[in-house]
C-alpha cells in the first residue's frame, strides 16, 4: 500500500507550496543516490519523494490527492508522470536542486561515473483527449478504446533516429559521459561542477548518419488504439492519467503522458447532482388523491414506486443507493424523485361543471398539516 504523501515529506495539509518545496528537498538531500551509493532503500525513498512532490506541487493534482487519495490518478499511476528511473527524476524537478548542486558537491557521481545511466533523448509530450460518457457507463465504469494521434516510436530505427548502429558515435566533447566538468578557483578553493554536455544535450553519443524514414527524431507522426479503463463514479471535468501513452520522445526519450478529461453525456430524464440522481415526477390529480403504482427511470434501469393516496405536489421520494458511486470507495448516492401534481390547462364544460361542484367540498379547500414540512425544508432534508 502507498504511503500517505504528506507523511512522506513531513508536512501537514493545510502546507503552503512553499513548505512543500523545501519539504521535498530536505528529504531529497537526505536520500539522494549520491550521499548513499548503492544503497537501494535509500534510492526507493527518493523516487517516493518524487512522487509524493510531483502530486502535492501540482494545484490540480493536489486538490484530487485530498479528495480521493491515491485512486484518484487510476492504478498504477500514482499521479506521477515520470518513468521511475533516477534520470527522469532530476529532469522533472532541476529548479528544485539546480543544474550543478550535486555535481558541486559530490563531484559529479549520478552521471559522470563509470557506468552511470544516461538520460535518452528528450521527453515526450503530454496529450490531452476529451470522453463523453453516459450515466449508465458512469454507474458501472467502462473500458473504451479510443484511436489517438500522436507521434509514435519509429520502427525503422527502433527509436534511436540513427540510419544504421554504426551511424551513432560517442560525443567527442565530454566523451560518452553525457557532461562537462568544469573546475574554478574561489576564496575557498577549488570547485568542481558538472554541466549537461551541450553538444549532445547529455545524451553521450552523436549521430553520424539520420534514419531516412523519422529524419533522426527517432519518431513518426502515426496512430495508436489505446484501451482507456475508466472507474465507476468519475464527474465531470475530472482528468484521469495514463503513463507513458502521450508522444513518444525524440531519440529514445521516455514517452509523454495521456491526459482523459471527463465529460457527462446529459441524461434525457434524469439530472446529476454530485452523487445524487433527481428526476421530477408529473402524476394528475386523481392519482395524487387515489394514490397510484408508477414506473420511474434510473441509471439501472426503471423502478417501482408506490405514490400514497393524497400525496402533495413537492413531496420528495428517496430511492437508496440508486445515484452514483464514488470514485474507489464504498458509498453510493441515491435518487430523489420529485412529485408534480399536474394542473390541467384546458377543461371542457362538463369538467368545469365537476370541479365547479366539487369546488365547494370542505375536503377540497386547502388544510395544511401543521407538521408538514415546507418545501425548503424538504429540498434541505433530501440533500442531507
Amino acid at each position: 500500500m502507498k504511503r500517505d504523501y504528506y507523511e512522506i515529506l513531513g508536512v501537514t495539509k493545510s502546507a503552503s507550496a512553499d513548505e512543500i518545496k523545501k519539504a521535498y528537498r530536505k528529504v531529497a538531500m537526505q536520500f539522494h543516490p549520491d550521499r548513499n551509493p548503492g544503497d537501494k532503500a535509500a534510492e526507493e525513498k527518493f523516487k517516493e519523494a518524487a512522487e509524493a512532490y510531483e502530486v502535492l506541487s501540482d494545484t490540480d493534482k493536489r486538490s484530487k490527492y485530498d479528495r480521493f487519495g491515491h485512486q484518484a490518478f487510476g492504478p498504477g499511476t500514482g499521479g506521477f508522470s515520470g518513468s521511475g528511473n533516477m534520470e527522469d527524476i532530476f529532469s522533472h524537478f532541476g529548479d528544485i536542486f539546480g543544474d550543478d548542486m550535486f555535481g558541486s558537491f559530490f563531484g559529479g557521481g549520478r552521471r559522470g561515473g563509470a557506468g552511470a545511466t544516461r538520460a535518452r533523448g528528450q521527453r515526450g509530450s503530454n496529450l490531452r483527449i476529451k470522453m463523453k460518457l453516459t450515466y449508465e457507463e458512469i454507474a458501472k465504469g467502462v473500458t473504451k478504446n479510443v484511436k489517438v494521434k500522436k507521434h509514435v516510436l519509429c520502427t525503422t530505427c527502433s527509436g534511436s533516429g540513427a540510419k544504421d548502429k554504426s551511424s551513432i558515435q560517442n560525443c567527442g566533447t565530454c566523451g560518452g559521459s553525457g557532461q562537462v566538468k568544469r573546475v574554478t578557483n574561489t576564496f575557498l578553493g577549488q570547485m568542481q561542477t558538472v554541466t549537461t554536455c551541450p553538444t549532445c544535450n547529455g545524451e553521450g553519443s552523436t549521430i553520424t548518419s539520420k534514419c531516412g524514414v523519422c529524419k533522426g527524431e527517432g519518431r513518426v507522426y502515426g496512430e495508436e488504439t489505446i484501451a482507456i479503463d475508466i472507474p465507476a463514479g468519475v464527474q465531470e471535468g475530472m482528468q484521469l492519467s495514463m503513463g507513458g501513452k502521450g508522444n513518444a520522445g525524440e531519440r529514445g526519450g521516455a514517452p509523454g503522458d495521456l491526459i482523459i478529461q471527463i465529460e457527462e453525456e446529459p441524461h434525457p430524464e434524469l439530472v446529476r447532482d454530485g452523487l445524487n440522481v433527481a428526476y421530477d415526477l408529473h402524476i394528475s390529480f386523481p392519482d395524487a388523491a387515489f394514490g397510484t403504482t408508477v414506473e420511474v427511470p434510473t441509471i439501472d434501469g426503471r423502478a417501482k414506486i408506490k405514490i400514497p393516496a393524497g400525496t402533495q405536489s413537492g413531496k420528495i421520494f428517496r430511492l437508496k443507493a440508486k445515484g452514483f458511486p464514488e470514485v474507489q470507495g464504498y458509498g453510493r448516492g441515491d435518487q430523489l424523485v420529485y412529485v408534480n401534481v399536474w394542473t390541467p390547462q384546458h377543461l371542457d364544460s362538463d369538467e368545469k361543471a365537476a370541479l365547479e361542484k366539487l369546488n365547494n367540498s370542505e375536503n377540497f379547500k386547502p388544510r395544511p398539516d401543521k407538521n408538514n414540512k415546507s418545501f425548503f425544508e424538504r429540498v434541505k432534508e433530501a440533500f442531507n
